[in-house]
């Protein structure tokens, strides 16, 4: 990968926010695509999201917030309980105790609400910058909106107003990828990233790089044939370049698939996800193998019964005899070999050994 400033500081300014234009036309509907109703919501299934997908968390936390809708409820519950409704999710133990945490310090610090600022939020246990400004940026102040503008009868929900670049990882590798960065470092990245965009602009180039990133621009093989900023990108070619070929790696609603939300917001164009069902349990029976207790259908294709052998009677054997005892003077019954041998410490090796 070439350095990412053999271009001039403002040949790359102009290259960037033309790729965040042609995102945002490509991405209209672009947003965070974990299910909420509240900043507190949104806050523990970003935790929850860590080494799982979006759509896991928003098939497990339904029952979450069924069972534990407050942070005073999450606060007092039973870790084991917790541990089975966000097992999904893996890591379920160490999510317990990071949202049992998180819960009780927002209880005890805050007042049962989420803090509003980034110093705040970046003391919770378990917060760190990339969960706080998903919340920052995305969620509400008042307790029972949906989403950051929308309304609830007369009340119409403003956001934190908090504006922040979340850095994940597919904000990392595309950031990488499209040389506005050559650093492997989060905080880094999100500094460097910050010099090139208006503060206005960096909740909504996050969704939208983010969505690039699930959609088309993917990790291992990207589909740069189906890719709007071709012209734009100095690793086009990483990936599928053939344009039929690409379009079948399109993921979500650029696929024709469902998304990640349950719920998505108004205007997306996809289909909603499914809810999580566990898969049934089967239990392999003789029965489900096609076999009846007692019989062994390998041995009844080769002409066996469970009472006889072929092998051992083609070797002259019976059950009721061995032919290699007999052959090393042994009885049926005994292995001379598994009898322990008793002899003197002082006494000489070999007297004692003869059978």
């Amino acid at each position: 990968m070439a350095s990412p400033r053999t271009e001039s500081p403002l040949a790359l300014k102009r290259r960037a926010r033309k790729i965040n234009r042609i995102l945002g036309e490509t991405y209209p509907y672009a947003h965070c695509e974990l299910d909420f109703r509240n900043a507190w919501e949104l806050l523990v299934a970003t935790v929850l999201s860590a080494q799982t997908t979006d759509l896991r968390v928003n098939q497990t936390t339904p029952g979450l917030f069924s069972k534990y809708p407050k942070p005073e409820d999450l606060a007092g519950a039973d870790p084991a309980d917790v541990e089975d409704l966000i097992r999904p999710t893996g890591f379920f133990r160490a999510k317990t105790r990071s949202i049992t945490k998180l819960a009780a310090a927002i209880v005890h610090d805050h007042g049962g609400r989420v803090p509003g600022t980034l110093e705040e939020m970046v003391q919770l246990p378990g917060v760190g910058r990339k969960t706080a400004f998903v919340v920052l940026g995305n969620a509400c102040a008042c307790d029972e909106s949906v989403t950051a503008g929308q309304s609830h009868g007369a009340k119409v929900c403003t956001p934190f107003g908090v504006p922040g670049i979340t850095v994940d990882t597919h904000f990392m590798r595309l950031a990488r990828r499209w040389r506005w960065t050559g650093s492997d470092d989060p905080v880094k990245i999100e500094a460097e990233v910050a010099e090139i965009f208006p503060k206005s602009e960096w909740t909504m180039l996050s969704h939208r790089v983010i969505f690039h990133g699930r959609r088309i621009c993917h990790a291992r093989k990207p589909a740069c044939g189906a890719c709007p900023i071709t012209h734009l990108c100095p690793s086009y070619g990483e990936g599928e370049t053939d344009p039929e070929k690409a379009r079948k790696l399109l993921k979500y609603e650029k696929g024709g698939l469902p998304g990640q939300r349950l719920n998505p917001p108004p205007g997306y164009p996809g289909r909603p996800a499914l809810p999580w069902a566990p898969p049934p349990h089967r239990t392999m029976t003789p029965e489900r193998r096609g076999r009846t207790p007692g019989t062994n259908h390998s041995n009844e294709r080769r002409g066996r019964t469970p009472e006889t052998n072929p092998r051992n009677e083609r070797r002259g054997r019976t059950l009721e005899t061995n032919h290699s005892n007999e052959r090393r003077g042994r009885a049926a019954g005994t292995n001379p070999g598994n009898e322990p041998v008793h002899r003197s410490r002082c006494e000489p090796r070999g007297a004692n050994d003869a059978h």
